[in-house]
């Protein structure tokens, strides 16, 4: 009877959902809650980082080729790695908004789908423009899903953790990118009952959707979308039993909810060119820029790993086992992203990352002796993927809950347009001046990470949802 009355009390006051997540203890619960989240994207990642690890297996059997010869030439690996962020760009671009209309449940599990059929068709193609058509299908829903993702853990949790549990799902999701390089390492050099061993790769990628669809049952709806929607009796349900699972947990009372945090009102139709006035028009050049150059130092470096190093010289068979052991600190950066993501500001982590990978990046591209590839090949992956950990906060916190998902969904878009166009720049690169080229290039990216995030980026943390809105 008294855990009943600490869940009631607050309803009949009438403080909003917000506030009374605001107030939850860090839990159990919760981990496990972020946790099932981070599945869905740890196979979009699965697949995005893929590319790198099965890259040398798709141009020795012939489907592409390392270089490219222009911009449209579907033959180059470029092509590969370019139609899926095509499709990414167009999910989140022209699909994000989806979610902002119809739930992140819901939208959670059908990308999900979406992402597994087009991957599995993929891994029987036999040429290059039919794979790059299923790969801009997966890169449909992966575009949908990361967006669904950032917004969906941002809006379940509490805002003085909200930081430490997004990078805590990036270190989940980002154990993905160990696991498919030693699946690569094992499978891409040898022909598996018939099958190729990249095309095993992307198989198993490809069992996701099973996993997501047990996995979303006892999943809630965002309590803030309901309540942003005017559901809010459906909201309150949603919050007294994550209120009843947190004192069963603890065996202690609920503090009060503040009474300043008063519930959103409903959302109607929601202007696109709201991300443009007032407070949002800084955050959205900033984050639109940020997003357009981090991608030069996670996926142009990242994808090209095994390339980089085979283009220097360096055997396939080693290429591989150096890529695959770079790969396993990827999980370091979310670690540091999760145990700093409270402690420093957000935006001064990304600004130090930027430059980490610029230095790192530019002598890794300079030596050859293998301790200093993998040292400077770790720095390199351990500060993208802190930068990873980092930036999935921020820029969801940095929106109202009524445009978060489309807001959030525009800006990352961005990276989805250099994406396309960073492999045949990478490519263009290798072909006439060498990795040490990619790596300026990768730099100058970095550089301009540095001065926008450094002089428009707001500080965020331990500040609440609602109040990085006003």
């Amino acid at each position: 009877m008294f855990i009943e009355k600490e869940i009631a009390d607050p309803a009949r006051t009438g403080a909003s959902v917000s506030a009374r997540l605001d107030r939850l203890p860090p839990t159990r619960y919760f981990r496990g809650l972020v946790a099932r989240i981070a599945i869905g994207g740890w196979f979009e990642f699965y697949e995005m980082f893929m590319a790198a690890y099965i890259a040398l297996g798709l141009i020795h059997s012939g489907l592409y080729r390392a270089t490219t010869e222009g911009l449209f030439d579907v033959n180059g690996f470029a092509s590969f790695l370019g139609s899926f962020f095509a499709g990414m760009f167009v999910g989140t671009v022209a699909l994000g908004g989806i979610t902002d209309r119809l739930g992140r449940r819901a939208v959670f599990t059908f990308a999900m789908l979406v992402y597994s059929v087009a991957t599995f068709a993929a891994a029987f193609q036999h040429g290059p423009l039919a794979m790059d058509c299923w790969r801009f299908v997966a890169g449909l829903g992966i575009g949908v899903q990361l967006i669904t993702v950032d917004t969906y853990i941002s809006e379940l949790t509490p805002h003085h953790t909200r930081g430490r549990y997004m990078a805590f799902s990036i270190l989940v999701i980002l154990t993905s990118v160990p696991v498919v390089a030693v699946l690569s390492y094992l499978l891409v050099p040898h022909v598996v009952f018939g099958l190729e061993g990249w095309r095993w790769v992307m198989i198993i990628g490809s069992a996701g959707a099973i996993l997501i669809w047990f996995m979303r049952r006892g999943l809630p709806e965002s309590p803030r979308w309901l309540e942003s929607k005017g559901r809010h009796d459906e909201a309150r349900a949603i919050v007294d039993a994550i209120e009843h699972r947190v004192i069963t947990e603890t065996g202690k009372p609920l503090e009060q909810p503040v009474a300043h945090a008063a519930a959103p009102q409903a959302s109607g139709n929601v202007s696109f060119g709201e991300m443009w006035k007032g407070p949002y028009l800084k955050r959205t050049v900033m984050l639109s820029c940020f997003n357009f150059c981090q991608t030069f130092g996670v996926y142009g470096f990242g994808a090209w790993v095994p390339v980089l190093l085979y283009t220097k010289g360096i055997t396939l068979t080693h290429s591989l086992l150096y890529t695959m052991v770079i790969a396993f600190t990827t999980p370091l950066g979310a670690v540091g992203a999760m145990q700093c993501a409270e402690r420093f500001q957000r935006k001064w982590q990304l600004v130090g990352c930027a430059i980490v990978v610029a230095v790192a990046g530019t002598l890794f591209g300079m030596v050859r002796e293998p301790v200093l590839i993998l040292l400077f090949g770790s720095a390199v992956t351990i500060a993208n993927n802190w930068l990873i950990g980092i930036f999935h906060t921020y820029q969801a916190e940095l929106y109202p809950t009524r445009i978060r998902a489309r807001a959030v969904g525009f800006v990352f878009s961005w990276s989805r347009v250099s994406s396309i166009f960073v492999g045949f720049w990478v490519a263009a690169l290798l072909k006439h001046f060498g990795v040490p080229a990619v790596f300026v290039l990768i730099s100058s990216a970095m550089f301009v990470i540095v001065v926008m995030v450094g002089a428009l980026g707001p500080r965020t943390n331990g500040i609440r949802l609602e109040e990085l809105s006003q």
